[in-house]
């Protein structure tokens, strides 16, 4: 524990995850056990529950936890995190949630298909049902492209016209967008702002730490160890991530 508190820093912290699930062997599929272990041993250490306006805002020891791409199989972790009172934001494709669609391997970047079931992603009767439980839905893109690469008119459509689908299906604003694979560029952030959108999230961010449009989130795996994971959390760990990706 006091290891834990020494490892804690006063920036806030956004962690990001997949899959939350026993059933996928990937990296993007963390195991139940080890989530609930990750976010119990977070709020120990000295972090604090907090709404992404808060995190954006620069609250000290602020912890949040988003969920990349609206998987199904987070239901019952997102059901833990409002048991132990910590915020929880996901980011869902809109074009996606018309049917639940599962995304592809290549479209997600992880090495193994998921099992039948658990690649499903939420339709737009369950994010209802999260917004109503007062969990935050926010963009993750129209159709998960890497955004760097598209034209200016498709990056265009793939911000505006999900952050729109989303309020209009959902009844409530849209503020947050997290760039899939965290793949952005000065372009990328410019388009997010001139869509209207307060902050959005990266994972590693080779930018300015204080740019809300490539604010940085802690990304978890399924092989990543607890003390691994404190070690991300950290200042140390979070500094490390940005300059491996300078120097890439």
């Amino acid at each position: 524990m006091r290891l834990l508190r020494l490892a804690v820093g006063s920036e806030p912290c956004v962690l990001c995850y997949h899959a939350v699930t026993d059933g996928w062997d990937d990296e993007l599929a963390v195991r139940p056990a080890a989530f609930e272990s990750q976010i119990r041993a977070a709020l120990r250490s000295g972090y604090r529950p907090a709404g992404l306006e808060d995190v954006v805002a620069g609250a000290r020891r602020s912890l949040h936890v988003t969920f990349d791409d609206a998987f199904a199989n987070i239901r019952h972790s997102l059901d833990l995190l409002v048991s132990l009172g910590v915020p929880a934001t996901v980011f869902a494709c809109s074009d996606l949630a018309e049917d639940g669609r599962a995304l592809g391997v290549g479209d997600l970047g992880g090495s193994r298909a998921a099992p039948a079931g658990e690649g499903a992603t939420m339709t737009w009767s369950e994010l209802r049902e999260l917004a109503e439980q007062g969990i935050d839905v926010g963009s993750h893109t129209r159709s998960h492209p890497h955004l760097p690469d598209v034209t200016d008119d498709d990056l265009r459509r793939e911000l505006v016209d999900s952050r729109a689908r989303i309020e209009d299906e959902l009844g409530r604003p849209c503020r947050y967008l997290a760039y899939p694979f965290g793949d952005h560029d000065a372009r990328v952030c410019d388009a997010a702002r001139a869509a209207g959108y307060r902050a959005a999230f990266a994972q590693a961010s080779r930018m300015e730490r204080a740019n809300p449009y490539a604010f940085q989130r802690v990304s978890v795996y399924r092989s990543d160890s607890p003390w691994r994971v404190t070690l991300k959390m950290s200042r140390i760990g979070r500094m490390g991530a940005a300059l491996k990706l300078r120097r890439d």
